[in-house]
């Protein structure tokens, strides 16, 4: 399953002029980070100017996957926008945003934004049209809504550089990568030993040497016994 590629490229914030402000926050839970873009840059539905932005997840415990672009300060709400995993096999410490290549003189269009120590991040979903235009510039599928509609009752599709719409799960990686199966350790059947017996033989303690002197005086009573008849 390809979902990044070359084409795609991932900056550091200071390269792309995107840095964190001198008084960034972060919080655990809605992922609060302090973004300045010296740059306009493209999100789902509209451009962003250079400027200082908020991101945060919308605090639903239901769905983690609904990104809120604020102000500065965080008094005005700018944008909500959709989102789904986007899973990478090494964390970093640092707040990590990923661009699309841009086309001509377009801002650069913001793909995913990952919070220091997660080792998955938000990866914005685009109004369909113009995920299939981003797809087809940057030879990537590219998340989007199913339909230019209520985002939230349209599914999140994948559009591919073909201009197909494919199920998301079928290009990008949403979950992280299945291990290999461990083959089972082969099953030792135990088997009961059949008893060892052990014959003795008793030792021989006595000589034959008396019984040959018993037959040897048999023989000579019976012998006189004869001779004592016969005459």
């Amino acid at each position: 399953m390809k979902f990044v590629k070359t084409i795609f490229a991932v900056f550091a914030l200071t390269l792309l002029g995107a840095t964190l402000a001198p008084g960034a926050r972060a919080d655990e839970w809605n992922k609060k980070t302090v973004l300045t873009f010296s740059q306009s840059v493209e999100i789902p539905g509209q451009i962003l100017p250079a400027g200082t932005y908020t991101f945060v997840l919308l605090d639903s415990p239901a769905d983690r996957h609904i990104v809120q672009i604020f102000s500065a300060d965080g008094s005005h709400l700018i944008a909500t926008v959709l989102a789904i995993n986007d899973y990478r096999l090494k964390p970093t410490g640092d707040t990590v945003v990923k661009f699309a290549e841009r086309s001509g003189d377009n801002p650069e269009a913001l793909k995913a934004w990952f919070y220091p120590g997660d080792n998955f991040g938000q990866e914005f979903v685009y109004p369909k049209q113009r995920a299939v235009e981003l797809a087809v510039i940057v030879k990537e599928p590219v998340p989007a809504l199913a339909a230019d509609t209520d985002i939230k009752v349209v599914p999140i599709v994948a559009e591919t550089p073909e201009q197909k719409e494919v199920p998301v799960a079928e290009v990008i990686m949403v979950t992280p990568a299945a291990t290999e199966a461990v083959a089972p350790a082969p099953v030792v059947q135990e088997t009961t030993p059949a008893p060892v017996v052990e014959t003795q033989q008793l030792p021989q303690t006595a000589s034959q040497l008396p019984l040959i002197v018993l037959l040897g005086l048999g023989s000579l009573g019976a012998a006189l016994a004869l001779k004592r008849f016969s005459s």
